[in-house]
């Protein structure tokens, strides 16, 4: 009889927490006889040991628990930005209002909580992933807990988007659409092209896209503030318009070379432009009304804001691929970018008709990053792989800033300079090990550690801030069957949440509502207007984190999950208000800063189904259907509840699609409802925001003409409803309630997609 492999320590831990997993979810199988599937393939996800057939084989095959979204599924609803496909996936949820996208989230998380990358890389400060059109989009991964290779930030997950790859075959794909919400016309271009370079292997792709948006938004603000001791109540609120434009244009491209001895070396240039334009115009009136001079009266009764930006974005990549010998492969990559903003704003204020303020700010990024990595990694007997490898990185900002105030310089930045010149360098090295045991267990043991430093001078206040982190990682993986398609993943992780370079370094910045008189220190603010800075001595986040989860696929491609996950949080950094002694004033002013304030935790249930119906009922059209729910709680210890969660995690999600193609006519149809309810987070024991239900119903109509030719119709939000925020502010003498109203429209959408 064969000997029984030994176990290391490490694997004995891994193999443990599988085996108390794996009682818990194996109620979850089902009884019935289920069809007999292909052997599943091993290891997929390693370092392009096979290759992959669909996005299940992909997520079946990794070690840590990961989504893969394709090309099929990217273009399946005609989406117009990342944002709107990842919404629908599950714990998935976007910022900002219903139709518009907004930040991504994972797990209800604010930002910083979620790694995005782009192939793998991060990318700079003031970079929106809605920056890439979805057709230069390959894939997108979503992996729930994080790797050694992928890095720890990312206490929430990470979301890597890959770029479209340089294939063999011809492609030239062109698509010409435009959007219409509230009447206004937006136009857009994509363009796609793959080919070969020559007869030695070489490919490439490239991909323009071009797109002109127009914003107009109503504003309509409230403000009530009730005086303790008093007992007087005073109503303020503005309502006017907001209007923008805003016109870019995103280019990308991979060249790919096969050398000789199996070696592959890619460049892959991406740039991006934009161009802005806006302003707003709108009323403040107040009641009761309190004579001008008098405290509490309004400093102006009509304000305009105009501004404009432009921004350039470059980076590009290089990757080299070696075989060293049968089991043995390197790769070196890394790339130089280049980033710049120039904005320009100007803001009038007027009081009885007359000017009162106008204030100018033009202010200039230029950021240069770099970054250099190598990654080698080993093949073993019995299915086992050593990767190791070292990252470093580095960016650069150089920053300046012109303010005047009624023609004259800021006087509250005198202290701190106009100009900043700031970076960061980062360095990280990281080891895994992925094995398996028989064809029935995998395992993943990684350890990664990473160093971030970051250095700004400006007048009279530099800052130095260090963080290093040591991250341990464990992935399990259990198959029911050899040959089946379900199993149970475990996860045992440590991740962490790093300042961000404008949290550490921000300079004063006075808000506009209580502004510094010329020549003179400012008055008193209060707590919902207050002033902002950074906060050099920040520290990161570190999370402990554990997943537990059950997959299911299905015969006809679809698949049932449950995932469980659990994070403990140490030094919860959040933005809260405080009175403080500051230089630019002669009393106390509110300023917010971003402090460690506490511990949390947080868990969540993300249940997910995507599967055919014709596979559970009989005579039924073969519809498909796709659906989640994630549920999520959590808690910040030192802050009093109830409402003491994590800034913006809704309590649950819900998504529910479908799609169909006719067997009648050359027409799909597809349609999706996307639902966050309604939500109220404790941010500090003065400060309690909300904000109203999300609803979201998105449907799209494709014509098939020919293989070559197919029209799109599509509407985002095509139910809407007004979405509302708001706030409540508590001190000892006054209560605030403030809250913000905006409607919500339709944006129909009309493309023609052409094969030539």
């Amino acid at each position: 009889m064969p000997t029984r492999p030994e176990l290391s320590p490490a694997r004995r831990g891994l193999l443990l927490i599988a085996l108390i997993a794996a009682p818990a979810l194996a109620v979850a199988q089902s009884a019935e006889p289920q069809p007999k599937p292909a052997e599943a393939p091993k290891q997929l996800d390693r370092v392009e040991i096979k290759a992959q057939t669909t996005d299940e084989d992909r997520r079946r095959a990794s070690s840590a628990s990961k989504i893969v979204v394709g090309r099929e599924e990217i273009e399946r609803f005609g989406d117009s930005t990342v944002g709107e496909v990842l919404k629908r996936l599950p714990g998935v949820t976007l910022g900002g209002r219903p139709g518009r996208g907004g930040d991504i989230r994972m797990r209800g998380m604010g930002s910083g909580y979620t790694q995005i990358l782009v192939n793998g890389e991060r990318m700079p400060p003031g970079f929106s992933v809605d920056e890439i059109a979805p057709e230069q989009i390959e894939r997108i991964e979503i992996l729930r807990a994080p790797t050694a290779e992928y890095g720890a930030r990312a206490i929430a997950g990470t979301i890597n988007i890959v770029l479209r790859e340089a294939l063999a075959r011809r492609l030239n794909e062109l698509r010409l659409g435009a959007n219409v919400e509230r009447g206004k016309v937006d136009p857009n271009l994509g363009w796609t092209r793959n080919d070969k370079l020559d007869d030695e292997g070489g490919t490439y792709n490239f991909t323009i896209n071009a797109q002109k948006s127009n914003r107009f938004d109503d504003i309509d603000n409230r403000t009530l503030t009730h005086d303790i001791a008093s007992g007087n109540e005073t109503l303020v609120q503005e309502q006017g318009e907001n209007e923008g434009t805003r016109k870019s244009v995103n280019i990308t491209s991979r060249l790919q070379w096969k050398l000789d001895g199996g070696d592959t070396f890619a460049l892959q240039p991406f740039i991006v432009a934009n161009e802005a334009r806006g302003g707003s115009a709108f009323t403040q009136t107040q009641t009761p009304e309190i004579p001008t001079g008098s405290p509490g009266a309004l400093n102006y009764d009509q304000a305009r804001t105009s501004g404009d930006s432009r921004s350039a974005f470059g980076r590009l990549n290089a990757q080299w691929n070696t075989r060293l010998d049968e089991g043995s492969r390197a790769e070196i990559k890394g790339y130089v970018g280049a980033y710049e903003l120039h904005t320009h704003s100007l803001r009038e204020e007027f009081l009885g008709g007359a000017p009162s303020r106008t204030q100018q700010d033009e202010i200039r990024n230029r950021d240069q990053s770099w970054s250099l990595s190598g990654k080698y990694s080993h093949s073993l007997e019995d299915d086992q792989t050593l990767v190791t490898g070292i990252e470093t990185e580095g960016t650069q900002r150089r920053q300046t800033r012109h303010c005047l105030q009624n023609g004259l310089d800021c006087s509250y930045l005198a202290d701190f300079g106009d100009d900043i010149d700031a970076g960061t360098r980062r360095v990280a090295v990281y080891a895994q090990d992925e094995w398996s045991i028989g064809k029935q267990w995998s395992f993943y043991a990684g350890l990664r550690w990473e160093g971030i430093e970051t250095r700004s001078e400006s007048a009279d206040n530099p800052v130095t801030n260090f963080s290093g982190v040591l991250s341990p990682l464990l992935h399990a993986v259990y198959r029911f069957d050899e040959k089946g398609r379900d199993q149970i993943r475990a996860s045992l992780t440590r991740s962490y949440r790093s300042p961000s370079l404008q949290d550490l370094i921000a300079r004063p910045s006075v808000n506009s509502q209580y502004p510094c008189p010329d020549g003179q220190s400012c008055g008193p603010n209060e707590i919902n207007y207050p002033d902002r800075m950074g906060n050099p001595d920040l520290k990161p986040e570190l999370a402990t984190g554990i997943e537990i989860g059950y997959e299911k696929y299905l015969a006809k491609g679809g698949v049932l999950g449950a995932n469980f996950f659990y994070r403990h949080i140490e030094d919860l950094m959040r933005t809260v208000s405080m009175l403080e002694t500051v230089p630019w004033a002669s009393v106390p002013r509110w300023v917010a800063r971003p402090r460690n304030i506490s511990t949390a935790q947080t868990m969540g249930l993300e249940l997910e189904a995507k599967f055919r119906l014709d596979e559970w009922f009989d005579d039924v059209l073969p519809i498909n259907v796709r659906s989640n729910l994630a549920l999520f709680h959590s808690k910040v210890d030192d802050i009093p509840g109830p409402h003491n969660t994590l800034d913006q995690q809704p309590r649950y999600t819900a998504n529910l699609g479908a799609d169909y193609r006719l067997r009648s006519l050359p027409l799909t149809l597809a349609g999706s409802i996307n639902y966050t309810p309604d939500t109220v987070i404790r941010q500090s024991e003065q400060t309690t925001t909300s904000t109203s239900p999300k609803r979201v119903f998105d449907a799209s109509a494709i014509w098939t003409f020919s293989p070559a030719v197919q029209l799109r119709l599509g509407a985002s939000n095509f139910a809407p409803r007004d979405y509302d925020t708001g706030a409540l502010y508590v001190t000892p003498d006054r209560i605030i309630e403030s809250e913000s109203f905006g409607n919500t429209f339709t944006v129909w959408s009309l493309r023609l997609e052409l094969k030539i």
